[in-house]
């Protein structure tokens, strides 16, 4: 693992709950390669129990990990740009739903106001995607996203072809490395990760 100290990442999680789990070890570490990390959650991941868990056990789980309060409301990630909170933001899991925004600028959530604010200064914003139609609705979205400047893909690849023909899914396991490359200004390769 890459040594973080000193740098300063947001975490966002949006409501793709099964990948809640990978998604945490990655985060847990971040904070363990002394990251200083500070979670972002919205609204959905905040406040919709599922069978992955309940909404206030993955806020306590997020805040015993970062020692902050997690930011779950617009008011709170507004000022992610103006104050140049963090080096690089990670999105992870990033839903279809959140590409889309972010794709056509629509700043509705905690999440998307973070990452709106934080792309303002030109610094990286790194999305770990989880969507069932990254082949079908989002893949335009992708596409977009994938030509703006400043934003960088973990790798994926469809995460189950035979039953979900049209979903895709980041390697959690290399958030680590995408956020070095990123930090770089460069985009790790291949991006498809077969």
């Amino acid at each position: 693992m890459t040594d973080f100290k000193g740098k300063k990442i947001g975490y966002a999680l949006c409501g793709s709950f099964c990948t809640f789990s990978k998604s945490f070890e990655q985060l847990e570490q971040l904070v363990n390669a002394g990251a200083d990390v500070t979670a972002i959650m919205s609204f959905n991941a905040a406040y919709i129990d599922t069978r992955f868990g309940k909404s206030q056990e993955h806020i306590e789980r997020l805040e015993k990990l970062t020692g902050k309060r997690v930011m779950r409301s617009i008011a709170e990630t507004e000022p992610v740009g103006p104050k140049k909170m963090f080096d690089v933001l990670v999105i992870s899991p990033c839903t279809g739903n959140t590409l889309a925004k972010l794709a056509v600028g629509i700043i509705d959530t905690p999440v998307v106001m973070a990452a709106k604010s934080h792309l303002r200064n030109s610094s990286p914003l790194v999305i770990a995607l989880s969507t069932n139609d990254g082949l079908a609705g989002s893949a335009k979205n992708i596409g977009a996203l994938l030509n703006y400047r400043n934003v960088y893909f973990v790798p994926f690849a469809q995460d189950d072809a035979e039953a979900k023909p049209r979903s895709l899914s980041a390697d959690f396991s290399l958030i680590p490395e995408t956020i070095c490359a990123a930090l770089e200004k460069r985009q790790l390769q291949p991006i498809i990760n077969l």
